[in-house]
């Protein structure tokens, strides 16, 4: 919910699945339903949130993917090219199930459980 439903469409023309929480869910349900979601239909997280990171550090879940944006520029036609490059690059850790985070320069990638 905290980033901008155009990055739906931006991923849908990019060839990647995309839902925005406002359409499956409601803007006041809380991260640990969105979360429950996203594992359940292998959705991948796409936030600026760092709470579902902490949700997988204090669950020590192996799913589901989340991939954070760590940014100040926040819309996909500021950014979107280098956030899709970065997740063709580490696709094959988000099937696996890892966090992911994205800086303007640079991103890292962890491997989930976080605390195994």
């Amino acid at each position: 919910m905290n980033l901008s439903p155009s990055w739906t469409a931006f991923f849908l023309k990019n060839n990647i699945e995309a839902v925005h929480w406002s359409m499956v869910g409601k803007a006041t349900d809380p991260d640990n339903v969105i979360f429950d979601y996203a594992r359940s239909h292998n959705y991948v997280v796409f936030t600026n949130d760092l709470d579902f990171g902490s949700i997988l550090a204090a669950t020590n879940a192996n799913a589901p993917s989340v991939f954070q944006v760590r940014s100040q520029q926040l819309l996909p036609d500021l950014i979107g090219n280098k956030v899709v490059a970065c997740l063709n690059e580490y696709a094959s850790y988000l099937l696996a199930g890892s966090l992911v985070t994205f800086y303007d320069q640079k991103s890292k990638v962890r491997i989930l459980p976080l605390n195994s």
